[in-house]
């Protein structure tokens, strides 16, 4: 809001709009098949939960409309009727336009990736593991969802998406070590530990991409770098998941293949490659430190002026 000169409390309730319980119920509904309409129109199974890119272009089309809102309302009512205005006009759009659209940007990906998949095999596990960072960014990672759970259901595993997965969360926790080691900045390395922790552990990567490498930049360029990496050596492998969870330490076995003992070494190898290669990518490109906050010392009143006594001569 600051960064486009429109109004922070407006930016604010404008993304509230969109991870409003009520709201979150309506696109569960829609979801789960149910026909959810607004205003008339249809409305898109969109969870906003988990990304950022739809606010931040919600808060750019905001500032226009502030802009167009101020000069249209009388300076008597800009009170009271100019945040109604901007709120009935702003609220529509990022609930039809902007969370659809990438939905169907999100989609149009998933046909290319998967048929790539196709033809190329391992190849599109590389580049599903180098833009799975900026997917989640954006939200359009959660369209590959209904394409898991139906191939899962017809083949019994996924092969594409889920191992790309590996190489993309644990990066982004071994970034985060990288940053943690390196940082001179206590609450920055505080951070990032508690971060690189659960990407790893868990396979939750929303507190290091969010935190960590989005933040400074240059280690998402190295976790995009590693899933690439990290995504090749897994399509080689042939890893598939036989169940649908956030990769990560406790969730590996999901991609264990009884009648495969390889499968093993090869889940192990790829996250011990995604966590060492990204840890040394990221402290090879180096990131701009976040400098310490000195606190100010309160300023000490001036001295007051010696007085000098004068001799009062009495005649």
């Amino acid at each position: 809001a600051l960064k486009f000169k429109t109004n922070m409390s407006l930016a604010i309730a404008i993304a509230g709009v969109l991870v409003h319980p009520s709201f979150i119920d309506l696109m569960a509904k829609a979801a789960q098949g149910q026909h959810v309409e607004f205003m008339g129109m249809t409305v898109t199974a969109v969870k906003y939960t988990y990304t950022v890119i739809p606010a931040l272009c919600m808060t750019w089309i905001l500032s226009y409309i502030e802009r167009w809102v101020d000069r249209i309302t009388p300076a008597v009512t800009k009170n009271f009727l100019k945040p109604m205005l901007i709120v009935m006009i702003a609220a529509p759009i990022a609930i039809m336009f902007i969370g659809p659209l990438g939905i169907w940007i999100g989609s149009g990906i998933s046909k290319v990736v998967y048929t790539i998949h196709s033809h190329l095999g391992w190849l599109s596990v590389a580049i599903m593991g180098a833009i799975w960072p900026l997917l989640v960014m954006t939200g359009m990672h959660r369209v590959f969802t209904p394409t898991i759970i139906q191939t899962i259901a017809e083949t019994g595993k996924e092969g594409m998406v889920m191992p790309s997965e590996i190489g993309a969360n644990l990066s982004l926790g071994g970034s985060s070590l990288a940053v943690a080691w390196r940082t001179k900045n206590p609450e920055l390395r505080q951070t990032a530990l508690a971060a690189a922790a659960s990407a790893i552990v868990a396979g939750i990567s929303e507190p290091a991409l969010y935190g960590v490498a989005l933040r400074l930049k240059r280690p998402l360029i190295a976790c995009l770098i590693t899933g690439f990496i990290c995504g090749a050596v897994a399509g080689i492998g042939g890893l598939a998941s036989h169940s649908m969870a956030s990769p990560g330490l406790f969730t590996s076995v999901q991609f264990f293949d009884p009648t495969n003992p390889m499968s093993i070494a090869w889940v192990v190898g790829v996250m011990i490659l995604s966590v060492v290669i990204s840890f040394f990518v990221t402290l090879l490109l180096g990131f701009e430190d976040i400098p310490v906050e000195k606190p100010v010392a309160p300023e000490r009143p001036a001295p007051a002026a010696p007085q000098v006594e004068q001799a009062v001569k009495v005649n």
